[in-house]
C-alpha cells in the first residue's frame, strides 16, 4: 500500500520539533503532520502510560487522515524511540497504516536487555523501517535484528554506522533513509 501521508511523533524527552523529525518531514514528498503527546502539550516531563499515548497516536493518526483525504491504510506512521515505539503498539492493536518509520527504536533500556519491548512484534502485519545507531545502547544491530525477524510485515534495517541512540548529526542520513524506503513501498 503506497503511503500517501506520514505523522511523526517525537522521543520521550523531546517535542515535534526536533531537528531529526523536521528534517524528514523536509526529505520527503509527502504530507507530514509531527505531533507532541498529550503530556508535552500540558507541559509535563514525565510521558503519560502506553494506553494515553497509543490512544493520542489513534486520534491524530485519524485527524491526518481526514485532513488529507487519505483512506487510514495510506497514512505512514512513525517516529523518534518512544514515539515510534508508541505508533508500533497502535498498529499492532489493529490501527491501520501504510507502514511504520521507526527511528531508534528502544528495544530495551540501557544495560536491561532483559526488559525487551518486544511482545507486539509479531501482530506487525505492515512493512516496517528500523533506522538505529550501530552503537546504540537501548539495542544493538544484532538484537535489534534477531527480535524483528519475529515481524510477519517485511522489515528494512539502516544502520547509522557509529551512532548512538541520538544519532547525534544523522539527521540527513536518516531522513534520506526515510524517503527512500516510503517511495520502494
Amino acid at each position: 500500500m503506497t503511503a500517501g501521508a506520514l505523522l511523526l511523533f517525537p522521543g520521550a524527552g523531546t517535542g515535534a520539533d526536533h531537528p531529526s523529525l523536521v528534517a524528514i518531514e523536509e526529505a520527503v514528498d509527502l504530507p507530514v503532520a509531527r505531533a507532541d503527546f498529550p503530556y508535552r502539550r500540558e507541559g509535563r516531563r514525565a510521558p503519560d502510560r502506553p494506553a494515553k499515548l497509543v490512544a493520542c497516536v489513534r486520534e491524530e493518526a485519524a485527524a491526518l487522515a481526514e485532513r488529507t483525504g487519505l483512506p487510514p491504510e495510506r497514512v505512514a506512521l512513525g517516529g523518534r524511540s518512544m514515539g515510534g515505539r508508541m505508533c508500533s503498539l497502535a498498529v499492532a492493536e489493529g490501527l491501520p497504516a501504510a507502514g511504520l518509520v521507526l527511528v531508534a527504536y528502544p528495544l530495551h533500556p540501557p544495560g536491561k536487555p532483559e526488559r525487551l519491548r518486544v511482545d507486539h512484534f509479531p501482530a506487525i502485519e505492515v512493512p516496517c523501517l528500523f533506522v538505529s545507531g550501530t552503537r546504540d545502547p537501548f539495542g544493538s544491530p544484532e538484537e535489534l535484528e534477531a527480535h524483528t525477524a519475529a515481524i510477519p510485515g517485511p522489515v528494512t534495517h539502516v544502520w547509522v554506522e557509529g551512532a548512538r541512540h541520538e544519532l547525534k548529526g544523522a539527521d540527513e542520513q536518516v531522513a534520506a533513509a526515510v524517503r527512500d524506503w516510503l517511495a520502494s513501498l
